[in-house]
């Protein structure tokens, strides 16, 4: 029995490179999309590139049936300061290019008659409103809307479509973040499981909501809790405040 196809975007690095090799690990036989460093390279912002390799994917490994959209961009900038280009490429990227993957993968999955198992790479900056992030959390927002009514109208062609939102997570779109003095401290303190995420965490909750048989058009957060957090916290502003007093 031959191992089935598993696409994966954005897999040579970080998140999806976990990814990638936690499902080879598992028996699939993966396709990687990347820009660089991939098995094909795809701007997934490009329509005529996405179908492209897709049609690649199929002719020469077949039809993905586990499909992770994990590609995506970084973002920041004040939304009186960005530019339309700017406002457009990061929704290009984070939002379009995960539709157009979505898109050519439902389609490839209907045309042989099989279903399949989605998973598109969210983040929680989508329910979060993050200041000097505007793009990014309006992209990541449109990713959850977009895999719930996804999952309702390829349901019924054996398709799950569901997404995982990391929160702070280490990868290369997070190279040092450390250079803000106290930021990671503090972070730390209003994540409920403490620390920050690696992508060997997230890649976790990827591969695991894949294959729940029964679960679509549903958006797991795999960020230790962080978005738990309240921004109001007079619990935690009080021991704060007490920590400072003992230590006088």
């Amino acid at each position: 029995m031959s191992a089935a196809i598993a696409l994966v975007t954005g897999g040579a690095s970080g998140i999806g490179c976990e990814v990638a090799g936690r499902l080879r690990e598992a028996g699939h036989d993966v396709v990687v999309w990347d820009l660089s460093g991939g098995d094909i390279a795809c701007d997934i912002s490009d329509p005529d590139a996405v179908s492209a390799a897709m049609e690649q994917t199929v002719r020469e490994r077949g039809v993905p049936i586990r499909v992770v959209a994990c590609a995506g961009v970084g973002a920041s900038g004040m939304l009186l300061d960005q530019s339309p280009v700017q406002w457009g490429k990061v929704l290009g990227v984070n939002l379009t290019g995960t539709w157009l993957t979505l898109r050519a993968a439902a389609q490839a999955m209907i045309d042989a008659a099989v279903g399949g198992s989605m998973v598109a790479v969210s983040s929680i900056s989508g329910i979060i409103a993050d200041r000097d992030m505007g793009a990014y959390c309006v992209s990541k927002a449109g990713v959850d809307m977009l895999v719930k009514v996804a999952a309702v109208e390829w349901g019924t062609h054996g398709i799950r479509v569901n997404a995982v939102g990391p929160g702070v997570t280490r990868t290369p779109m997070l190279p040092n973040p450390e250079r803000l003095p106290g930021w990671v401290e503090g972070l730390s303190e209003r994540t409920a499981l403490g620390g920050l995420g690696e992508a060997t965490d997230v890649a976790g909750a990827i591969v695991g909501v894949l294959e729940l048989p029964w679960v679509t058009g549903q958006i797991v957060h795999a960020d230790g809790g962080l978005a738990l957090h309240s921004p109001i916290d007079a619990y935690g502003q009080l021991q704060r405040v007490m920590k400072k007093g003992d230590r006088r």
